[in-house]
């Protein structure tokens, strides 16, 4: 085979591979195959992960906020698991120290 025809070649696949990549796109602009909610704005949502913690390889730990009430479910291969539910939500921004417990405070 020639030049040319490797040539040919290489600019049929980059052809093909980015069809592929703008009809990624677009399905992903319109929502295909995934479920279409209704929109709502950032303050109207009510359900947002907090935390994503790794557990082991198989099994991860996830904080999720309802309302305000948190929930600490267990995901893994198996199934998931609620570990705690009806946690009170902190308004303390990610990062910030734990509260720390004063000395009048123990007796």
């Amino acid at each position: 085979m020639e030049f040319a025809g490797y040539l040919r070649f290489v600019l049929a696949l980059a052809f093909v591979l980015a069809l592929i990549g703008l009809l990624a796109a677009v399905a992903r602009r319109f929502g295909f195959g995934f479920p279409v909610t209704a929109l709502k704005t950032v303050g109207q949502r009510r359900l947002k992960v907090v935390e994503v913690t790794p557990v082991d390889a198989r099994r991860r730990l996830v904080l999720v906020r309802r309302d305000d009430i948190e929930h600490l479910i267990l995901l893994g291969q198996a199934g998931e698991l609620v570990v705690e539910t009806g946690i009170a939500a902190r308004d303390k921004p990610p990062g910030a120290p734990p509260p720390t417990a004063k000395p009048e405070d123990l007796s």
